[in-house]
């Protein structure tokens, strides 16, 4: 209770590089964004900043529906992977023949010789397998969606209302234009 004083309120002892952060949204033109460089300076710099944020909102959506629509597009062609059988294997045959989501086909080898054989359409019940071609963009997607995010986290954090509000518009808009594709596929429909 030694921080308080006798009007009641509480006092916050500052670092000892002076500096304190405060806990209320403000209202000033010259909040700096990112870096003391990026400072404005007027009210024509404060709303290019204010666009910029809103901007970079929108993008931050876009590409998260971008992943969206890459991880349907990677799992469907997953799942499109074609397997096919010969008559005669017996290990596979038997299995297959069972399975309702097999096709007949007839297959002309290279002698000419018409064989029946068995589509096979892959149902993924399990994760799927790990491949470079897939794997490595998905990373990269997510790196640039987590430092988009960040970025957007540090203009919020200023507790700027204009940046906060920017954001959250920037965020609307995002939700506006691209949203219907994220739902898709983070519902799995």
């Amino acid at each position: 209770m030694s921080n308080m004083d006798h009007s009641g309120s509480s006092s916050s002892s500052s670092s000892s590089s002076g500096m304190s952060m405060t806990m209320t949204f403000m209202n000033a033109h010259d909040t700096p964004l990112f870096a003391t460089n990026w400072t404005p300076s007027s009210s024509g710099s404060y709303a290019g900043t204010c666009i910029f944020l809103i901007v970079l909102s929108i993008i931050a959506r876009l590409l998260t529906a971008f992943k969206a629509v890459m991880e349907t597009h990677w799992l469907n062609t997953h799942l499109n992977r074609r397997y096919v059988t010969i008559a005669g294997k017996t290990p596979e045959v038997g299995r297959i023949d069972a399975d309702p989501e097999t096709k007949s086909a007839s297959l002309v080898t290279a002698q000419g010789v018409e064989e029946s054989v068995r589509v096979v359409r892959r149902v993924a019940r399990e994760p799927l397998p790990w491949r470079f071609s897939v794997d490595l963009p998905r990373a990269f997607l997510f790196l640039v969606i987590t430092g988009v995010s960040y970025l957007l986290m540090l203009a919020v954090m200023t507790m700027n209302v204009g940046y906060f509000c920017s954001v959250l518009a920037g965020a609307f808009l995002g939700e506006l234009a691209v949203g219907r594709y994220i739902q898709f596929n983070e519902h799995g429909h």
